[in-house]
C-alpha cells in the first residue's frame, strides 16, 4: 500500500531518489501538441481558441460571448451561495489579504556622501492572467490565493481563465473571483488558454505574467510562453513531507498524508519517523482510514507509487534529509517545533505543531498555498506580493558625484576596451 524505508539500508539514497524523481515537463508528444495549439492561437486568436474550447471541453459555444463571464454574473454567483458558504470564503479572503498586506514593498531611496540620490522604485504588473484549474477538481481556493496578492500589490486588471469541462461551472470559483477583485473572466482552459493570455486574441487580452497551476498541457505551455510573458513557477505533483516524533494521533499522520494523496495519482506524501512503533501504528490508520475516503483510489495510487513512511535515526536526520528533500508542504508534527525552525532551510511552508494540518495553509490560514515543488524549493518561495510588483532602479548624480564617479566608471570603460562609455563619464567630469 506504501513503500516502507529505513535510512540506514545500503541502498536508501538510491530509493529515495527514485522515490524523488519527477520531471513535470518531458512528454515529446505533449510538446508536440502544445506547441501546434500556441502557434494557431497567435495565428488564428478567437477562433483557435473557440475551436479547442469546444474540441477538449465538450462544450457548445459560437462566439467569444459563449466563453465569456460578465462581472455581474460573478456577483449574482456570490450572493447565490448559502451563508456558510459565503462566510467562509470571505473570512478565507481577509486572512489572505491581511497576510499579504505585510509583504508590500515600497519606493525608497537615499543620499550618499556626494549627494547622489539613489534607489529602488516599486511599481505594480499592468494586467495578469490567473489560470484555475477545472479538471478533477475546482478550486475557489486558487482563486484568492493567486487573485488577492495580485490585486493587494496594485495590479488593476486581472483576468481569470477556468475550464469548464461538460459546461459545468463552479459557482464556488465565480464566487471566489467576484470577492478576489477579478476583472473578466474566460471559460477556456489548457494549452489554448496560456496561448491566449500570452498573445492576447481579439477578445483576451494580453497579460504580463500568469499564475496558477495546472496539468501538463499547461505547465508545458508555460515553460515556452516564458520570456513572452513572465510566470510565477512550472509546478508539479503536490507534496507533503511529516516529520513526527512519534507522539501524534497516527489517524491524524494517515489522514494527513491523504490530504495531498487525494490531489492526484503523481501527488507524493512521505513520513520521516524515528519511531519504528508509530510507524506500524501509522501504515495500520492508512489501512483503516482509507476505505471511508471519497477519492481513495487516488490516494491508493498516489501513495503506493510515490509515498514512504521513512524510519530516520533520530529527529535531526529526519531535517536532514527534508532539507535533501526541499518539500513543498513540511509539517513539523513535533513537541517544540520552533526548536527545529533554525535548522530548516528549504521548505515551500511550514507547518508547526500537531495542531497545524497542512490543509489549513491551503484554505484559510493566510500564508498563501502556491508553492515550490519538486525541490525546487531550494531556490524558489512561495507566490507572493512581489511576484506582481517589478523594481526599477533610481540614480540621481550629483555634481560632485558626476566628477568622483567619472573617473572609476571611464578608468573601468576604459579597461574594458569601450571608449563611448568612458568619454560619456568624462564629459561630465568637473
Amino acid at each position: 500500500m506504501i513503500t516502507n524505508l529505513n535510512s540506514t539500508q545500503p541502498n536508501f539514497q538510491e530509493k529515495l531518489s527514485k522515490l524523488l524523481a519527477w520531471e513535470s515537463v518531458s512528454n515529446a508528444d505533449i510538446a508536440k501538441t502544445v506547441d501546434e495549439i500556441l502557434a494557431d492561437i497567435k495565428s488564428n486568436g478567437d477562433t483557435a481558441l473557440i475551436h479547442y474550447s469546444v474540441k477538449f471541453d465538450g462544450i457548445t459555444a459560437d462566439t467569444m460571448a459563449d466563453l465569456t463571464i460578465d462581472l455581474p454574473a460573478l456577483k449574482e454567483a456570490y450572493e447565490t451561495l448559502n451563508e456558510k458558504e459565503k462566510k467562509a470564503l470571505t473570512i478565507a479572503a481577509d486572512r489572505v489579504r491581511n497576510y499579504h498586506q505585510k509583504q508590500v514593498q515600497k519606493t525608497w531611496t537615499y543620499t550618499d556622501d556626494d549627494g547622489t540620490m539613489l534607489g529602488q522604485k516599486i511599481t505594480p504588473l499592468d494586467r495578469v492572467g490567473l489560470y484555475v484549474p477545472g479538471g478533477k477538481a475546482a478550486y475557489p481556493s486558487s482563486v484568492l490565493m493567486n487573485a488577492i496578492p495580485a490585486k493587494v500589490a496594485g495590479v488593476e486588471e486581472l483576468i481569470m481563465v477556468v475550464p469548464t469541462p461538460n459546461g459545468v461551472i463552479v459557482q464556488l470559483v465565480l464566487a471566489a473571483a467576484y470577492i478576489s477583485g477579478v476583472t473578466r473572466v474566460f471559460t477556456v482552459g489548457g494549452a489554448q488558454a496560456i496561448a491566449a493570455l500570452a498573445y492576447g486574441t481579439e477578445t483576451v487580452p494580453r497579460v504580463d505574467k500568469i499564475v496558477g497551476p495546472g496539468n501538463i498541457y499547461v505547465a508545458t505551455a508555460k515553460r515556452v510562453v516564458f520570456g513572452q510573458v513572465g510566470i510565477d513557477m512550472i509546478a508539479g505533483p503536490s507534496e507533503i513531507l511529516i516529520i513526527c516524533d512519534g507522539k501524534t494521533n497516527p489517524d491524524w499522520i494517515a489522514m494527513d498524508l491523504f490530504s495531498q494523496a487525494e490531489h492526484d495519482e503523481d501527488a507524493q506524501s512521505i513520513l520521516l519517523c524515528p519511531d519504528a512503533d508509530f510507524i506500524k501504528k501509522v501504515e495500520a490508520s492508512i489501512k483503516k482510514l482509507l476505505p471511508t475516503m471519497n477519492r481513495k483510489d487516488i490516494i491508493a495510487a498516489a501513495l503506493k507509487d510515490r509515498g514512504a513512511l521513512i524510519q530516520t535515526k533520530d529527529i535531526a536526520e529526519a531535517i536532514t534529509l527534508s532539507n535533501q528533500i526541499a518539500p513543498e508542504h513540511l509539517e513539523l508534527s513535533v513537541e517544540n517545533p520552533k526548536s527545529m525552525l533554525d535548522d530548516i532551510k528549504h521548505a515551500g511552508a511550514i507547518f508547526m505543531g500537531r495542531n497545524t494540518c497542512e490543509s489549513l495553509g491551503d484554505y484559510c490560514a493566510g500564508p498563501n498555498h502556491v508553492l515550490p515543488t519538486s525541490g525546487t524549493a531550494r531556490f524558489s518561495s512561495p507566490l507572493g506580493v512581489y511576484d506582481f510588483q517589478k523594481k526599477s532602479s533610481l540614480i540621481m548624480v550629483s555634481d560632485e558625484g558626476a566628477t568622483l564617479l567619472g573617473e572609476v566608471a571611464a578608468t573601468l570603460a576604459d579597461g574594458e576596451g569601450l571608449q563611448a562609455h568612458a568619454q560619456s563619464a568624462r564629459y561630465r567630469i568637473k
